[in-house]
């Protein structure tokens, strides 16, 4: 039997667009303020008959300083966001993408609704013109995987080119894939993460329909609530998180900054309900614990979690049952909040957004707080890191991304050593 040795990877460029920033700087600085992005939806007309009325939309970013008007014509706002996160991704690097051998670098971005506004318009326009004025751009716009695609195209990436439409795990089961290929030696760069553009009318009042997202709608800013008592749901977001990651002895070989290494994986289905979590975290907890085993860390060595934390009653019980069933004791030591206090729920972009939140969290030794908490759950007495940011020097954390179908992921993040 062949015997593989798993290859070390390391995180070397770090790319967001999010409604609380542009760039990875802008948004990390707005997270450790506790700036919220959610506020009325803009992007289309509501009336008074609308349950919700707020989201977290990617607001004023200039597009056209990196996609060209005329690409941008053939690509949904999903997709438009997430190839302007990879840009920045791409640059920070540092990776010459003209040069070297485009079959050893690859792309795994996923997105859990995908053109979700291409489909929405389409139809429209069907009902409104007929057929034949249809765009002919409408399939490669709707496809969930047309950004790892443009990805792809733009940076010659002629490697492993996938996508993950797993929810909200979507952006988490992406990196994790792309983790897998520079391991096993399928790849020695990846360009991995996720991306959504769901802030549309279908989204909004299909998700009001399940009672799932916060009608806060008269305080938008303290809407999103995880842990707290009073939450009434999640914030529908937007936007993207991307990552690139390479093989250790590549980056080193050319300089490269290395914000973190990647060291663990971890995947479990909850085979319990299509749209609910367990109720005691099973999933959950084994998604953590295989993503534990596979980094080969102890339980007292992860400082801080980046949690799901979603702002729903029966999400946030369950992640904290979960929390404290594999952790026991250290549960009570670590640190764990939720970054979509400030930047709502972006669905299958999440684990991408989280991804960097976390590498950024293990390179400077700081951990963004959970905003609104001003009255944990009965039996939330964990560390949320309430309302600000607090330093703690930490060797490795976990990001956590479940989603609808009982999907759930995690990652584990180290402080690189060497």
């Amino acid at each position: 039997m062949r015997t593989v040795q798993l290859r070390r990877v390391v995180v070397t460029g770090l790319g967001a667009l999010t409604d609380v920033g542009h760039t990875v700087s802008a948004t990390w600085d707005s997270l450790l303020s506790g700036r919220s992005g959610v506020a009325r939806i803009t992007g289309f007309d509501q009336s008074s008959d609308w349950p919700c009325t707020i989201g977290g939309e990617v607001r004023g970013v200039n597009l056209d300083a990196v996609i060209d008007p005329r690409e941008q014509k053939r690509m949904d706002r999903y997709c438009l966001f997430g190839v302007y996160a990879a840009n920045e991704a791409a640059k920070d690097s540092g990776i010459d993408f003209t040069s070297g051998d485009p079959y050893r670098r690859g792309v795994a971005i996923g997105s859990g609704i995908g053109g979700i506004d291409t489909i929405e318009q389409g139809h429209l326009k069907l009902l409104q013109t007929g057929p034949s004025r249809v765009s002919p751009f409408t399939v490669p716009k709707l496809m969930a995987n047309s950004c790892a695609g443009h990805v792809s195209i733009r940076f010659n990436l002629k490697g492993s080119n996938t996508c993950t439409a797993t929810a909200c795990a979507s952006g988490s089961h992406s990196i994790g894939a792309a983790f897998r290929a520079i391991q096993l030696g399928e790849a020695d760069v990846m360009i991995a993460g996720g991306a959504e553009g769901a802030c549309t009318p279908l989204c909004i009042s299909s998700f009001s329909a399940m009672k799932a997202l916060s009608t806060r709608n008269d305080d938008p800013t303290r809407a999103s609530r995880p842990f707290d008592k009073d939450r009434d749901g999640f914030v529908l977001s937007e936007g993207a998180g991307i990552l690139v990651l390479e093989e250790l002895e590549h980056a080193k070989a050319r300089g490269a900054t290395m914000y973190a290494e990647l060291v663990g994986y971890g995947s479990s289905g909850d085979a319990n309900h299509i749209a609910a979590p367990d109720a005691k975290g099973a999933g959950a907890r084994h998604s953590m614990a295989m993503a534990l085993r596979d980094a080969q860390v102890n339980l007292d060595q992860i400082g801080y979690i980046n949690a799901h934390g979603t702002s729903t009653p029966l999400g946030d019980a369950a992640e904290v049952a979960a929390v404290k069933s594999l952790f026991g004791d250290h549960a009570m030591k670590l640190s764990m909040s939720s970054t979509k206090s400030c930047t709502g729920h972006a669905l299958g972009a999440a684990g991408g957004i989280e991804s960097v939140a976390t590498v950024m969290a293990v390179r400077q030794g700081v951990m963004p707080p959970t905003i609104n908490l001003d009255h944990p759950d009965e039996g939330f007495d964990l560390d949320f890191v309430p309302n600000q940011p607090r330093e703690r020097r930490l060797t490795h954390a976990v990001n956590n991304s479940f989603g609808f179908g009982g999907h759930n992921t995690s990652l584990v993040f180290a402080r690189f050593e060497g």
